[in-house]
């Protein structure tokens, strides 16, 4: 068994927090997006994952040694693969080639779901993770029939198709067949809303008779913004706690509470402050004086007089003041 993950994207959408890191190595709930991920898809296969490849842009060697060594956490090889342009999803994929080989899935990094399994269903060429959304035009959508197996794949209906969103997360039994059409796709200048799309090379697939089933989440969980991802620290703390290792020590925390669950990294100082619930805090931090609640905090960050909620700090803030919904990028200085 293989992964990709795709996640060369700039994620403007989160800016500031992506101006300085890739938006899948934001922390949430003490670890970075693509950690979770990979090591959520892991413990679902049930069988061993070989190797794990990462499609990115230009995002220095560090990070490149951070994912390899996330690969390796899981018992699987690190391979890095780049996307110079974004020209879509399928490009995305076709830019880890060497890796479409055997059983794949594909992951794409904005996303964190909850599953019993990633299953081998013998009468299936794959399986599409779907979630049931109110408003499906910002997603590709499948149809069903009556058992379960796809009909059609769209891509960002305008028009009311379905509203089974594909959450971005597939298995293929066979990668090398994914890997012809996709090539077809780039060979034949094959495009939707400009850009080289997977749906239209799952429909090249199942018109040519492989059968692909639908499977729903039990839940899915995005990162695509500021909002989206507060809230799935909220979820994973729930959901994981204690999964990323609390590093409390009591003597630096004086005249305080902490509702959990949270995350508190490592030599964080937390004074005269009510801390929780839903709160994760980078190695480093000091909050004083401040009640933080629903809250993101990245390290080496100082927070002092605060009431804070439904907020994202960055790595080397130091904020004062009054604020109470933040979302603040790395080396800011705020003080009223």
């Amino acid at each position: 068994m293989k992964i990709i993950v795709p996640m060369a994207g700039m994620g403007k959408r989160m800016r500031p927090h992506t101006l300085s890191i890739p938006k899948p190595l934001i922390p949430v709930a003490g670890k970075p997006i693509v950690q979770h991920l990979v090591e959520d898809i892991t413990k679902v296969c049930h069988e061993p994952v070989d190797e794990i490849a990462f499609v990115i842009g230009n995002f220095g060697k560090e990070v490149e040694e951070n994912l390899v060594r996330i690969a390796e956490a899981q018992g699987a090889k690190g391979s890095i693969y780049y996307q110079e342009e974004a020209l879509g999803t399928a490009h995305a994929i076709l830019c880890a080639k060497a890796a479409l080989t055997g059983k794949v899935v594909i992951a794409f990094a904005d996303t964190l779901f909850k599953t019993e399994k990633i299953h081998d269903n013998p009468d299936s060429d794959g399986t599409i993770w779907v979630s049931k959304i109110d408003d499906p035009r910002m997603f590709g959508v499948v149809k069903l029939d009556a058992g379960g197996v796809i009909t059609d794949f769209v891509e960002k209906p305008q028009t009311f198709v379905s509203d089974l969103a594909i959450i971005g997360i597939y298995y293929f039994k066979d990668g090398d067949n994914l890997r012809d059409e996709l090539q077809y796709l780039i060979d034949n200048n094959v495009r939707d809303k400009g850009e080289y799309q997977i749906t239209n090379a799952l429909e090249n697939m199942k018109a040519k008779g492989k059968k692909m089933h639908a499977s729903t989440v039990q839940e899915w969980l995005d990162c695509g913004n500021k909002d989206a991802t507060v809230y799935t620290n909220a979820r994973v703390l729930e959901i994981k706690p204690g999964a990323a290792g609390n590093h409390t020590d009591q003597a630096n925390v004086v005249n305080s509470v902490i509702v959990e669950p949270c995350f508190i990294g490592k030599d964080v100082r937390i004074h005269n402050s009510v801390v929780g619930p839903h709160v994760s805090i980078g190695a480093g931090s000091t909050i004083t004086d401040s009640v933080v609640r629903n809250t993101i905090i990245q390290n080496a960050t100082v927070i002092n007089t605060q009431c804070i909620s439904n907020s994202m700090v960055g790595n080397h803030v130091t904020i004062k003041g009054t604020m109470k919904d933040l979302s603040v990028g790395d080396y800011t200085t705020s003080i009223d």
